[in-house]
């Protein structure tokens, strides 16, 4: 039952760290393939040459000048499978925990017993700390959810900690992937490899639905069996070295939403990086409760409620009349306005029909002093939002450290 186990490693010292975890933790270390996109420049300090001659490794030693991203690094590690059972993809710099290996695949077979012929273990999983490890490690299981459309389309998700995660007994269903974990079965190192025109953006949420139209269904673990590094703390990122990366990452926001109809885009072909056959598009929207066209989404998705969403309409129009659209709003306020020296926060808040609250994102110390700096006699506040309704008014009240609620400033949108 062998393992393919993917890494795109960019000039990471954690990459060492990252395999000797995996390996010694393995229940059956022999039965472990690793294929490694190392990105790698002379002038660093670390390197994995102990592993160059083992026979379970196949690494592509790139400069880290010829690199193109984490997508196009990911893909070239794909073209390293040999039909191995199983595939795992991982970042560079992750931890394991005992048995890894052998309790992933129980839950492949669990999954597939109970009638899910692909099943998928992903998500962000709980951190690790590389200066404070082991005891750094957080021992909760994690899922994704919703967080919003970013203004360039792509779709943003959040961790949290996985609700009565400890009377749990085998994974939760998802609606999200996570490109530093994915357990799976290895033919999806074929069906489902990552653009390499991609560079960053879009990854994940273009993965999440090209998986599930390939017939694959989406889970998080219930327990916790890998942890990763978040904050990218002493590492050179590709950005770093790559001043003009920016230029890359708008094509791929680009092909993101040519992919998905975004913005009014047509939907794009994308050949191989395109969507499978056994199920669509609409079939993932429904499940997930979001569409793309309209960058909307349902309130039971908006509530963390597992999937598939309930469809419960009688037309399609119906379902789409049930989707919350995320807006961005915006007003300003004149400075003179605002000149206390010790504010603590400022509840900034948007009111429907009836001056009852539709959303609510308090400002924070950092954010007033960015706002107070801003040039001119006036401040621009702005918030991104997910709603039914259009918002009637806005509220801005300042809290002051000294004299508690200050004045309301509102006006009608």
């Amino acid at each position: 039952m062998r393992i393919f186990i993917q890494i795109a490693s960019y000039r990471d010292p954690e990459l060492l760290p990252t395999i000797k975890s995996c390996l010694e933790n393995a229940k059956y270390p022999d039965n472990l393939v690793f294929g490694i996109c190392n990105q790698f420049n002379p002038d660093d300090q670390f390197n994995i040459d102990e592993y160059q001659n083992d026979s379970r490794f196949r690494i592509l030693n790139i400069p880290n000048t010829e690199s193109k991203g984490v997508c196009w690094a990911r893909n070239q590690v794909q073209q390293l499978y040999q039909d191995e059972q199983y595939t795992l993809q991982i970042d560079s710099h992750m931890r394991f925990e005992k048995d890894w290996d052998d309790e992933l695949i129980n839950m492949i077979k669990q999954l597939q017993n109970k009638g899910h012929k692909k099943p998928l273990l992903t998500g962000y999983v709980s951190s690790y700390k590389p200066e404070n490890d082991p005891d750094g490690r957080v021992r909760v299981p994690w899922r994704m959810v919703f967080d919003k459309f970013i203004p360039e389309g792509a779709v943003f998700f959040l961790p949290e900690v996985i609700p009565n995660w400890t009377n749990l007994t085998e994974p939760i269903a998802s609606r999200f992937y996570s490109a530093h974990f994915c357990f799976t079965l290895g033919e999806f190192s074929k069906e489902v490899q990552h653009n390499p025109d991609f560079y960053f953006h879009g990854e994940e949420i273009s993965i999440a639905v090209r998986a599930y139209t390939h017939g694959y269904d989406l889970f998080h673990p219930h327990k916790v069996l890998i942890w990763h590094e978040y904050t990218r703390n002493n590492r050179t990122k590709h950005w770093d070295d790559h001043k003009e990366w920016w230029k890359d990452n708008e094509k791929a926001h680009d092909l993101n939403r040519k992919l998905f109809g975004i913005d009014g885009n047509e939907l794009m072909d994308q050949g191989n990086y395109g969507f499978g056959t056994e199920r669509t598009l609409r079939d993932y929207e429904k499940y997930a409760g979001i569409l793309f066209s309209k960058r909307a989404v349902q309130q039971y998705t908006l509530e963390k409620k597992y999937p598939p969403n309930p469809y419960d309409y009688k037309t399609e129009d119906e379902w789409i009349q049930s989707f919350s659209k995320q807006i961005k709003k915006c007003f300003k306020v004149k400075k003179e306005l605002l000149n206390e020296s010790d504010y603590e926060f400022w509840a900034v808040i948007f009111n429907k029909e009836g001056n009852t609250t539709l959303y609510r994102e308090d400002a924070s110390i950092d954010e007033i002093q960015k706002l107070l700096k801003q040039p001119g006699d006036e401040i621009e506040i702005c918030r991104t939002f997910t709603t039914t309704e259009e918002p009637k008014s806005w509220v801005l009240w300042p809290y002051s450290k000294s004299k508690g609620w200050l004045n309301k400033i509102e006006q009608q949108m």
